[in-house]
This record gives structure tokens, sequence and C-alpha cells, in this order.
């Protein structure tokens, strides 16, 4: 994952002790150096810097908006840092003239009990409301600590910091990002509909390609052709295969390949297939596999053309920085009121499971057969903590919704098949209600990390999203 960079703002005011804006910022870049963060921030140096490296006056600010506007294409997020009050009016026109779109995190330094005297008094605590309070008036908006004020090199920070980077790269990973549709939805899941117009509106597009493309592309394909085999052998590395015909492997080497490609030529950021029940009818596969591969490569992939389900897929790998999977809000789980059956065919990445194979899927082998439906990735998901996620388009109100919460997948007795997982999620039928009221799809993403309160931050202060957060 590449290195988030922040940009930093030391905010200072003459009439309080200049040595706390020194150490202040000697503290925020230590820690984020140490943390594995990078940093643009003014130097302290007389000839292109300011006195302590901070904002206080406006030509300070306007000094440190070019120094972030020439660096803008690296920078993630901002953190504005409070060793004492600041000047809230430096910080404000700093972040308004550097140009600069992403999320501000405020930081305001406590002070201690035997050290408030005129000398090493902070009033951070005051002043923080006061750079808010600016960045209110602008427009502007930002994220706060956990904690009114924290040290910065403190353990609490350091959670805010990575709660932080969360937000940051699911912000600038949204930006202009686009996403491939392989196939045309199935006419049965009027459920995975969606608005390529809205979603258009806030940066994501969706390329599209008809699954005729695909499988003609795969039939000009050798057996024997280098790519090919490379693909398959990539197959073989990645899941048990002994129970699938050669015949079935071939075909997902082909296909695989061909959409690889195609999402290479095209930049996409993860794709959702069309699969129930052209791919099997009329080529013989499931491409789950090779949906799952994807997924765990960090290229997420969803089923039935399912973009939205796709989208949050994407959202919680952002935050996470690990891989996502959609599953079925599928089964209750005995009389648990707070735990269900999540499950699906299943693409799932092996990341997931404690152990998984490749095998037939057992729902469409009863329509077409079973040697057309080789290429499930079936297990059991281990017991883990998760956040799950949903984006839709509420076309009726014009925006994008979403909800998010979090669960811990359990060791439950549970005996089926495909890839599945029993959760237990606190106050459960009270979500169910509010996912059936809403009208949302019965597809969810899940991710194996603690992220909803990351995930509500970036899409409802950040993107503008109607987001409902569970608990």
């Amino acid at each position: 994952m590449k290195k988030t960079t922040f940009a930093v703002i030391v905010g200072n005011r003459g009439f309080f002790p200049d040595a706390l804006a020194k150490q202040g910022r000697k503290d925020i870049l230590d820690v984020l150096k140490k943390n594995g963060f990078a940093s643009v921030a003014l130097s302290m140096s007389a000839a292109d810097g300011t006195k302590y490296g901070a904002v206080e006056t406006y030509a300070d600010a306007k000094k440190c908006a070019e120094l972030f506007a020439q660096n803008s294409g690296k920078i993630d997020g901002t953190i504005v840092t409070l060793p004492n009050f600041g000047d809230e009016k430096g910080v404000a026109e700093t972040i308004k003239r550097s140009g600069l779109n992403v999320p501000i995190l405020i930081h305001a330094e406590p002070d201690t009990q035997a050290n408030m005297t005129i000398a090493n008094r902070r009033d951070s605590f005051c002043g923080k409301i006061s750079v808010c309070n600016n960045l209110r008036q602008a427009g502007i908006p930002f994220t706060l600590t956990q904690s009114h004020t924290v040290k910065a090199n403190s353990a609490e920070f350091k959670q805010d910091l990575d709660e932080f980077a969360s937000i940051c790269r699911v912000v600038k990973g949204l930006k202009n990002v686009r996403f491939g549709a392989v196939g045309a939805r199935p006419n049965a899941f009027d459920t995975v509909r969606f608005s390529e117009k809205i979603l258009e509106l806030s940066g994501i597009s969706v390329q599209t390609i008809d699954l005729s493309e695909i499988l003609g592309m795969v039939g000009r394909l050798a057996d024997s052709d280098k790519a090919v085999k490379k693909k398959l052998s990539t197959i073989k590395k990645y899941i048990a295969t002994e129970s699938v015909p050669a015949d079935s492997l071939m075909k997902m080497a082909k296909f695989g390949y061909v959409v690889d490609r195609w999402v290479a030529e095209n930049d996409l950021a993860g794709t959702a297939v069309q699969c129930w029940t052209s791919l099997e009818e009329f080529f013989g596969i499931v491409p789950c596999t090779i949906m799952s591969m994807m997924s765990e490569s960090l290229l997420p992939s969803a089923c039935e053309v399912d973009i939205t389900g796709l989208l949050a897929m994407y959202v919680l790998q952002l935050a996470a920085g690990t891989p996502s999977a959609i599953l079925d809000w599928n089964n209750n789980y005995a009389d648990d009121p707070d735990k269900c059956v999540l499950f699906h065919c299943s693409n799932l990445p092996k990341s997931f499971f404690k152990k998984s194979k490749m095998d037939y899927q057992a729902i469409i082998a009863g329509a077409v057969g079973k040697d057309s439906t080789y290429g499930t990735v079936a297990g059991r998901i281990a017991p883990n903590k998760a956040t799950f996620c949903r984006t839709t388009t509420d076309d009726a109100s014009g925006v994008i919704s979403a909800y998010v919460g979090q669960g811990q997948f359990t060791n439950d007795k549970l005996d089926t098949f495909g890839g599945y997982g029993v959760m237990r999620i606190p106050n459960l039928q009270d979500l169910m209600q509010y996912v059936c009221r809403m009208g949302f799809e019965h597809h969810v993403a899940v991710n194996l990390s603690q992220k909803a309160d990351a995930v509500t931050e970036a899409l409802g202060n950040y993107m503008g999203w109607d987001i409902y957060r569970h608990e």
C-alpha cells in the first residue's frame, strides 16, 4: 500500500509561548514518521520557512498554502495541530488558499495541571473550538480526534491517525474511480439496478463490456497460449483443484486472462460480473474463482453485475487495506436474534476462510448440470471481527445511500455448502428493519476489519452521502 502523506499545519499565536509551537511541530512530525506516514510541512529556515515552521500571520498562511499547492499531487489529508491556542484565521486561510480538497484532522495538545502559568499554558482546548468555528463558517468539513485534546505521542492519538488515514484513503480512492461491468444485469435480479448518472456525480464511472465480447476473445485463445498457461498455473497455486475437470480449469484460465487484460487496459479498480446463468449454460463454468483471485489481489469483484455492491467492497478495501467480499444476507441462525448466516456460492477471497477448495455450484447444477458449474470457492469463513457495508443509488431521491456497521464471525456450528459464516451483529433485528424499509439490496460487502467509524466519516462528512451507522 502506498504511504499516506499528510500536509501539516502547526498553529501558533504570538502572545502564547512560542516554544510550545516549536516543540509541537517536532512532536507531530516525529509521530507521523514513527507510524509510517509521510508529511509536508513548513520549514523553520529563515529563507523559505516561518518562525518555528508554524502558521500565525496572513503571510505565513500564504507561504504554507503555496507549499501545499506545489505538493498537492501527493497529499492525502491535512493535519492541523495546535500546540497552543493557534491562529484560527491563519489555519483557515492556509486551507482555503492551498486548493487542497482532502480530509482535515484537528488536533489540540492538552495542558497539564502542573504547568498552567503564563510561561507554559497552552489554551489549545479553547483554540480548537475557534479553528473549527472558522472552518465551519467557510463550509470546510473536518474530522475531530476522539478526545477534545490528546497528546501527539500517545497511543490514543496513534488510533486517531490510523482512523484518519483510513478516511483519507477512502476519499482519495473514490476520486475518478472506474469500475467495469462485465455483461448485462441478470433479468431476475432487479434488486441490483443502479444509476450510472448518480454515481457519476460523485466521480464514479462505469465501463461496460458485453459478455459476448469477452467470450468471443476467449474463443480465439489456444490452450497452448503462453498467457493462458500462466493463468492456469496461477489458478492451481491459488486453490486446491484436484476434483475439477481439466477442461473446466482451461476455460477458467482463458476467461480470467481476458478479464484481467480488459481490467488493465481500462484502468479499472474493480469489476461486477454477469454469472447467473449465462456463463454456466453457454460457456460451462462459474467465474467465482477468477473473481475471488481478483478480490484477493485488491481488485474487488462482485456478482450479478452488482456495481453498487462492488462500490461498498471497494470502500471497505480502501479503509482497511485488505480484501473485501460480497455476500448475501441469507438465513437466520436458529432462534438467536443477533445472529445470521452470510452466504455466497462463492467468490470470496481465500483469506476469509479457515480452508477452501474449488468445487461445483450446487444451486445452479440442478438446472444446468454439475459439469457446467465448476469454479466456486467453497469453505467456512474463519472467526474474525468484521465490518459490513452497503451502498446504493437511491434514484427516487437522487442520492447515494449507505449503511455500515460491525460484527463478529463466530464458530457456531453450521453444516452447509458454498462460502458461508455465522455473524453476530448487535441489534441485528433493528438493522434488518432498516435494510428492508429503506429498500436496500440483499447483497452486503464485508471486510475482516473494524472500520465502520472511518467509513461513516468518509462517506458522510466528506462525500456527502446519506449514511446510517448501525450500532
